[in-house]
C-alpha cells in the first residue's frame, strides 16, 4: 500500500473529533470532571486558608516577609511533574495527599502576594479613623484592612484558581484522574474533550468568582486593584 493510502486510511479511522466517543464514554468523562473539580477546589480552599493568616504575618511583621516568600516562591519555581516525583516516596502514587501538597504549593507565593499587596494598599485614613474609632490593631485588621484588601485577594484567588485547574491535569501521571485523564487516553478525540472542558471549567470558576466579588465587594466595581500579581 502506498503511503498516501495509509494516510487516508488512518484519517478515516481516526477522525480529529468522534461525538460518539463523548455519548459512549460519558459517565467517564462526567466521573473525571467531578475529580478535577473535587481536585481543585481542595487545593483552593486550603491555599487560601493557608496563605491569608501567612500573608498578615508577613505584612505586619517584616522580618517573617523573606522568609514567607522565600518558602512560597521555591514551591512555585518548582516544576510539577518534579514535585510529584519528589512527593511519592514519601505520599505515594496515587495519593490525594501527593497530588494536594503539590496543588496547594503553587497557590501560596500567588494568594500571599496579593493579599500583601492589598494590606499595603490600604489608605493611611482608614487606618487614622479606625484607631479613633477605639479599634485594637486585630479589630482594625478584621474591620477595616481585610475588607479593603478584598479586591486584590479575589484577583489573586481568580489566578490562583485558573492556574490550579489548569494543573489538575497533571495528576493524571501519579494516578488520579481528572480532566488530564482523558488527555491520556488517547489521540484526537480524547485530548480534545479533556482540554475543551477544562477551559470550561477555569472559565466558569472565574466568572463564579467574579459574581461572589461583585456581591462582597460592591466597592471594586468601579475601581481596579492595581499592580496585582498575575492580573
Amino acid at each position: 500500500m502506498r503511503t498516501g493510502n495509509v494516510g487516508a486510511v488512518l484519517i478515516g479511522t481516526n477522525p480529529f473529533f468522534r461525538w460518539s466517543y463523548v455519548t459512549q464514554n460519558w459517565s467517564q468523562i462526567q466521573g473525571d470532571l467531578v475529580q478535577h473539580i473535587e481536585l481543585s477546589l481542595i487545593a483552593v480552599a486550603v491555599g487560601t486558608a493557608i496563605s491569608i493568616p501567612l500573608a498578615v504575618l508577613a505584612w505586619r511583621y517584616r522580618i517573617v516577609r523573606a522568609p514567607v516568600f522565600g518558602i512560597a516562591s521555591t514551591l512555585y519555581i518548582i516544576p510539577s511533574l518534579a514535585l510529584f516525583a519528589i512527593l511519592v516516596p514519601f505520599t505515594g502514587a496515587y495519593s490525594y495527599v501527593t497530588a494536594e501538597v503539590a496543588l496547594v504549593g503553587y497557590t501560596l507565593l500567588i494568594m500571599i502576594w496579593n493579599t500583601v499587596a492589598g494590606l499595603d494598599a490600604v489608605p493611611d485614613d482608614a487606618r487614622d479613623a479606625a484607631t479613633g474609632l477605639g479599634y485594637t490593631p486585630t479589630a482594625a485588621l478584621v474591620r477595616v484592612d481585610l475588607p479593603l484588601a478584598l479586591p486584590f485577594i479575589f484577583a489573586g484567588l481568580r489566578v490562583a484558581t485558573a492556574t490550579v485547574i489548569g494543573l489538575v491535569t497533571v495528576t493524571a501521571l501519579i494516578g488520579l484522574g481528572g480532566l488530564g485523564q482523558q488527555m491520556i487516553y488517547g489521540y484526537n478525540t480524547p485530548i480534545i474533550v479533556g482540554l475543551v472542558l477544562s477551559i470550561a471549567l477555569a472559565a466558569v470558576a472565574d466568572l463564579l468568582l467574579v459574581g461572589v466579588q461583585r456581591i462582597a465587594v460592591p466597592w471594586s466595581r468601579t475601581r481596579r486593584p492595581r499592580h496585582v500579581a498575575g492580573v
